[in-house]
């Protein structure tokens, strides 16, 4: 039996990109051979409550670090998965490394380190890790080159039984719809999603999320009079999956990410993605199932091809669908499964 702790939240209501990977991850682990550890701050995932061998540490109101950390470096545990930034894992890295603790130490990075600050928390945790893992291939390159340290890629899954493509014909409009489906924070540049509305009176343009820049973009929906954008606000997964098996087209013109989940669970979705080239997503694949554009001008132009042709989307969203299929979280979490047994053994020759 293998003990796994991760400081992440098994929440049903937790949309968190990190803790719904964490969540996909353990629901398949055969709890016949993992116990796992996680956190929760209200209701659990169902699956994450119905899993055997599974704790969650609840929250309370005071004290949570403390009774966290004693859990972590008194209940036998194997593996610490997935450490951020917080004082739970800085204190877990101080008193692992002062005590020689034989813990297996999982590292996962989930955005590419090439132009970001890192913090001393994750810096110190990609550096005694035992395993250091990216979720995408341009993720991983960025920290051997930061770091000088080998990564190994793991991609974030798509449940494919939740994102799949609409019965054929469905996709016939009009009107045409333009999906975005992410936070609204200044890098993810909804604006820009909103002004190539502006563009495009007769087509729909639906954005799904929630942020600090929301009351910029409503405002600017107003000053551009366009009457063809609605915002849906914040989405369940279920919800999400509907939208996007509605939609023609996803554009999404962030311009610093990881490896977003969002593009995988459109390309399931059967949807053509433009996408910005920048941080090489693997789910995009160029010229095939959608974009990946390297300026404002190019998405603009990659954009209107697909709206103005029929064909060019129904071949794209075919090519989509099947490319996600390799992304499935069934094969992604049998890597994990792997990749933890495999840490365990190696470090265990150690003690």
């Amino acid at each position: 039996m293998i003990t796994v702790f991760t400081p992440s939240f098994a929440d049903e209501a937790n949309t968190n990109a990190q803790n719904l990977t964490v969540k996909e991850v353990v629901s398949r682990l055969p709890p016949d051979r993992f116990r796992v550890i996680l956190l929760g701050e209200g209701k659990p995932d169902p699956r994450i409550g119905a899993r055997g061998n599974t704790e969650i540490l609840a929250c309370s109101r005071h004290g949570n670090t403390a009774r966290w950390l004693a859990r972590a470096l008194l209940s036998n545990v194997d593996i610490y998965f997935f450490p951020r930034e917080g004082p739970l894992d800085k204190l877990f890295l101080f008193f692992r490394r002062s005590l020689g603790l034989p813990i297996v130490l999982v590292t996962y990075i989930v955005m590419a380190l090439d132009k970001i600050l890192v913090g001393p928390t994750l810096t110190r945790s990609i550096h005694e890790a035992d395993c250091v893992v990216g979720n995408s291939r341009y993720v991983s390159q960025t920290v051997k080159d930061r770091f000088s340290i080998e990564t190994e890629t793991i991609y974030d899954g798509v449940e494919r039984e939740l994102f799949y493509p609409p019965a054929e014909g469905c996709r016939t409009g009009p009107p045409l719809t333009v999906l975005y489906a992410g936070s609204f924070q200044a890098r993810k540049r909804v604006d820009v999603v909103i002004r190539e509305a502006a563009r495009w009176p007769s087509v729909e343009f639906r954005l799904a999320g929630k942020g600090e820049e929301e009351g910029k973009c409503r405002a600017l929906v107003n000053e551009l009079g366009c009457r063809n954008v609605t915002f849906v606000g914040h989405l369940s997964q279920q919800a999400l999956a509907d939208e996007m098996r509605k939609a023609d087209v996803f554009l999404f013109p962030s311009v610093l990410e990881g490896h977003p989940q969002v593009l995988v669970q459109a390309a399931s979705s059967g949807l053509p993605v433009v996408a910005a080239e920048l941080y090489r997503p693997d789910y995009v694949v160029h010229d095939r199932t959608g974009y990946l554009v390297k300026s404002e001008g190019e998405l603009s132009e990659k954009l209107g091809l697909l709206l103005s042709d029929q064909t060019l989307r129904g071949e794209m969203s075919a090519a989509a669908a099947r490319h996600a299929q390799q992304f499935d979280w069934d094969k992604v979490a049998r890597d994990w499964e792997n990749l933890f047994v495999e840490a365990v053994r190696r470090r265990r020759r150690k003690y």
